[in-house]
């Protein structure tokens, strides 16, 4: 028995092919996009009309939510109840809406948390007055009307909006290979641009943004986007914003009083609670939410004393947490075509005019058949009451009265049944006036409209009436403040540490660690087993300290981030990674613009700024070239190179002191002879400088250490040594000419 099969074999590509292009245009026109026509999404339109079929309008009693989404959900929208009803929270939402649709009653969320509403059979609802300038020309043949999803109603395709909607409240959606982000804007200025365009076809996305100057969220944050960036974005239909909050000064304390658009207060504190928490807002000492009924945002931070620069604090708060944001914009919807496209303004704006006057085509005509009609009916009932007797004569005589009536005075079948049906009480003589009266006020209504349906310029005049009276009803002021600014920048990390005195201490096995203040005992402090002091500089928090290892290669570190003195410290392996066998020589600390001079055993050195040693790389940086054996000196702190002078000395006891200003500033290198030592003792070793020291002019002393032996050296001994750079000095009294080192004591 051969059985005919009910299938159909295609393959497996072009099965996959067609069923995602098939979904995603599903998603994208059903689903993600909004209409430029009534600026909606299908589940808002299905919610908005469920409402008014429920009667649920501005100024009805509400209903349970529940009563509304289970209509929705079973008429309409086949889909789950608590995304209908999400849908539905957010249109009552005034923090998430600029214009609001729906009038909730109950927890519809707040600002803090917007999906924290109750379940939908706590809370009551009913329509917003501007909803109806989506409604309010839905029953007068203004819309399409297309089966439900099971056929057993109509719903319309969609609402006849008597306003641009699709930019009064925005739309954010993700479809598939597409996404729309369309913010808010004030009614007034929108309006304003539509009859800006009514009156001038010709006029580009600058003209009409003489009227629609940006973006108007339902928050007082300021936008502060440059106009030029805003202009780009209405004439590309896509780009960013940048909206930030507002704050004001009360005694001594800063107050944040507007937050962006869709930024929660909490979220707020907690991001500045957790930049305090790590210690990097020295500059605050308290921060409050005291925000309540009368004022809804008001966070109030405390700084720490009034040498703060509270805008300085801001700025850097602007740049870490969500009080400054930024917005994308997509002016992604479905078009009069049915397709999706990213439109600039003027395209919005010009197809919805173009659609707002088919609307009022449709309004107009189907009046002006409802008026004919009626007139139509009127003038069989005036014929009627013309021949009153005979009619009534007819009507008792005849068997069958409807023909013969419409023989007899050339009646329709319509006007005839109206006649039929008419009551005994209307056949008064008042009631014919009456008819009268009507008929006449109907001829001025469909000669008024006639005359509108044949005249363009009418009919524009019309649509910018009620275009006005709208703007007039439901519009208000603007609430976000254009306001021109800079991005803000995040401080420096240094300046977000407290400028405290400490002193770094790194131990000769390369162990690193910063006590507190400048009087500190380095030798003093406990140390590793087989470890020792090396070298202390004293420091600031703010600063860095930069340490050296025997390849001449720099690593810098932020002082405020090493560990406390009270322990041994880390090891710098553990931040850096110098080469293997490399040791940590020499230790130096400063801000970007203190002059060092940097000197190697060898008696070369040059000048450089700190900063040319600083940098982020684990593995640091070559500061200085050595020769092979040579090992890294001491490096020196130099406030004036033009009048202070270098004071070096060498493990044979030559002296020589000459001025900062003979040696070059480099970034790097070896530098220049400091002074003379025979070429063979280097080779050997038998000479070596054992230090050099930096003093100012005409003030300073320098001690020089020898075995158990010191030498302090005044000015006016120094003076004695001076001489020129890269010459042999002068010899050191017999006792001293096996030098150690060198420092300065004054």
């Amino acid at each position: 028995m051969n059985l005919q099969a009910n299938y159909e074999q295609i393959p497996l590509k072009e099965y996959a092919e067609r069923a995602y292009l098939d979904y995603s245009m599903y998603v994208v026109l059903d689903r993600a996009l909004p209409f430029v026509g009534d600026g909606l999404k299908p589940v808002q339109r299905r919610i908005i009309y469920a409402m008014s079929e429920l009667g649920l309008n501005a100024t009805a009693k509400p209903k349970k939510s529940a009563r509304t989404i289970g209509d929705v959900i079973g008429k309409f929208h086949p889909h789950g109840d608590s995304s209908s009803y999400e849908a539905m929270v957010l249109m009552a939402q005034p923090f998430s809406y600029r214009y609001p649709l729906v009038n909730g009653q109950g927890n519809f969320g707040s600002p803090d948390d917007p999906k924290s509403f109750a379940a939908m059979r706590y809370t009551e609802s009913k329509l917003s007055p501007i909803a109806e300038a989506l409604l309010g020309e839905l029953g007068q043949g203004t819309v399409d009307w297309v089966p439900n999803f099971d056929g057993t109603l109509e719903e319309p395709s969609w609402l006849p909006a008597r306003v641009p909607h699709v930019l009064l409240n925005g739309s954010m959606g993700i479809a598939v290979g597409m996404a729309t982000d369309i913010p808010p804007h004030n009614l007034r200025e929108v309006v304003t641009a539509c009859i800006r365009l009514l009156d001038d076809p010709a006029a580009s996305v600058a003209d009409l943004c003489e009227h629609v100057l940006g973006p108007d969220y339902p928050t007082a944050a300021e936008i502060i986007t440059p106009r030029k960036e805003l202009l780009s974005i209405y004439t590309t239909g896509a780009g960013s914003l940048r909206a930030r909050a507002i704050y004001q000064h009360e005694d001594g304390n800063t107050v944040i009083t507007a937050l962006p658009h869709q930024v929660s207060p909490s979220k707020v504190l907690e991001q500045i609670a957790a930049q305090m928490r790590a210690k990097k807002l020295p500059m605050i000492e308290d921060l409050r939410d005291e925000s309540d009924h009368e004022n809804p945002t008001r966070l109030v931070i405390v700084p720490r004393s009034s040498r703060v620069d509270a805008d300085e604090m801001m700025q850097h708060l602007f740049a870490t947490t969500d009080l400054e944001k930024s917005f994308r914009v997509n002016l992604n919807m479905i078009g009069l075509d049915g397709r999706p496209q990213v439109k600039d303004l003027k395209r919005i704006l010009t197809e919805w005019l173009s659609f707002r006057t088919d609307t009022v085509t449709r309004r107009l005509n189907h009046r002006l058949v409802k008026v004919e009609r009626r007139l139509h009916l009127l003038e069989g009932l005036r014929i009627a009451y013309l021949n009153l007797d005979e009619v009534i004569r007819i009507v008792r005589t005849e068997d069958e009265p409807k023909p013969v009536l419409m023989a007899r005075f050339r009646l329709s079948d319509e006007q005839t049944d109206y006649i039929l049906e008419t009551k005994l009480r209307q056949l008064a003589r008042l009631e014919e006036m009456k008819i009268t009266a009507e008929a006449n006020q109907l001829e001025e209504e469909r000669a008024r409209i006639n005359v509108l349906l044949k005249s363009p310029a009418k009919l524009k005049g019309l649509i910018k009436e009620e275009l006005r009276a709208d703007a007039a009803k439901f519009g208000d002021d603007r609430r976000s403040p254009l306001v021109e600014r800079e991005v803000a920048q995040a401080l420096d990390e240094s300046a977000l540490v407290a400028s405290e005195p400490v002193t770094v201490v790194l131990s000769q096995k390369g162990w690193i660690r910063a006590a507190k203040g400048h009087d500190v005992d380095a030798e003093g402090l406990s140390y590793r087993e087989g470890d020792g002091l090396l070298a202390a500089v004293k420091a600031r928090t703010t600063q860095q300290a930069v340490v050296i290892d025997s390849t001449g290669r720099s690593y810098s570190t932020p002082a405020h981030t090493l560990p406390s003195a009270r322990g041994n410290g880390e090891p710098l392996t553990g931040r850096f990674s110098p080469a293997a066998g490399a040791s940590f020589d020499a230790l130096v600390a400063g801000d970007n613009d203190t002059k060092l001079i940097l000197a190697t055993d060898f008696g070369y050195g040059f000048v450089t700024r700190f900063e040319a040693l600083t940098g982020r790389n684990k593995a640091g940086k070559q500061a200085i070239n050595l020769p092979d054996g040579a090992r890294i000196l001491a490096p020196q702190i130099t406030a004036d190179p033009a009048r202070d002078r270098i004071v070096v000395v060498t493990s044979e006891g030559h002296l020589l002191m000459f001025s900062v200003a003979e040696l070059p500033e480099l970034d790097k290198g070896k530098g220049n002879k400091l002074i003379e030592i025979p070429k063979a003792k280097l080779t050997s070793g038998d000479e070596r400088v054992a230090g050099v020291a930096v003093v100012s002019e005409g003030k300073g002393e320098v001690t020089m250490y020898a075995g158990a032996r010191k030498l302090t050296l005044k000015w006016a001994d120094l003076v004695e040594y001076g001489g020129n750079r890269a010459t042999r000095g002068g010899l050191l009294p017999r006792g001293l000419r096996r030098v150690e080192r060198i420092e300065t004591t004054g």
